[in-house]
């Protein structure tokens, strides 16, 4: 996927010329650590961090249509979290939004458009998403756009303070993600 867009959205490719906007919410202690990551100290940390970014190839800058300013990074990562399914294709969806935006069901909306994405057109198996123990708003998002919790790990924030917390992971599978569309079609407009 090079480019999503939602009604309010668009997900694009990181910018070097999103480090202020990056800057604006990754500052904020209330982001990062739910996320795993210390709060960026210095615009030149953000730099780095879009550097990662554009090197890595699976993360997105939100962008506020609006305003057309980055609120938020999306990420489809390629990982196997689950030994036992690593053949199977899949991703894991990662995602912080800027608190100036929190409440306002952005999440869902940028979630439910990835997850069509993941399935339809990446032909994906299985979708994942994850959140920390103490981490209650991404919690709500995941459990609202319908990801099952699948088990529970533990993380060490290597980032952060070295303390160790519980990994909540949570998945959607392509057969349910087709069986759920199914359902929500209307029979008249069924074949």
């Amino acid at each position: 996927m090079e480019e999503l867009t939602t009604e309010r959205h668009r997900l694009r490719r990181w910018r070097m010329s999103d480090a202020e906007d990056l800057y604006a919410y990754a500052k904020d202690p209330r982001v990062g650590p739910n996320a795993g990551w210390a709060p960026h100290a210095s615009i030149d940390e953000s730099r780095a961090v879009i550097s990662m970014f554009q090197e890595a190839n699976d993360g997105y800058a939100i962008v506020d249509r609006a305003t057309d300013q980055v609120i938020g990074s999306f990420g489809m990562h390629t990982r196997r979290p689950v030994e036992a399914l690593a053949g199977k294709k899949q991703v894991e969806f990662g995602f912080v939004l800027h608190p100036d935006y929190w409440g306002q069901g952005r999440m869902p909306e940028i979630v439910d458009a990835a997850l069509a994405v993941a399935f339809v057109e990446l032909e994906m198996e299985i979708v994942w998403s994850a959140h920390f123990d103490f981490n209650g708003q991404s919690q709500r998002v995941i459990e609202k756009m319908g990801f099952r919790h699948v088990l529970d790990r533990p993380f060490v924030m290597e980032r952060i303070d070295g303390r160790t917390v519980t990994s909540r992971l949570y998945q959607w599978t392509r057969e349910r993600y087709e069986a759920e569309r199914k359902r929500s079609v209307p029979e008249d407009l069924t074949c």
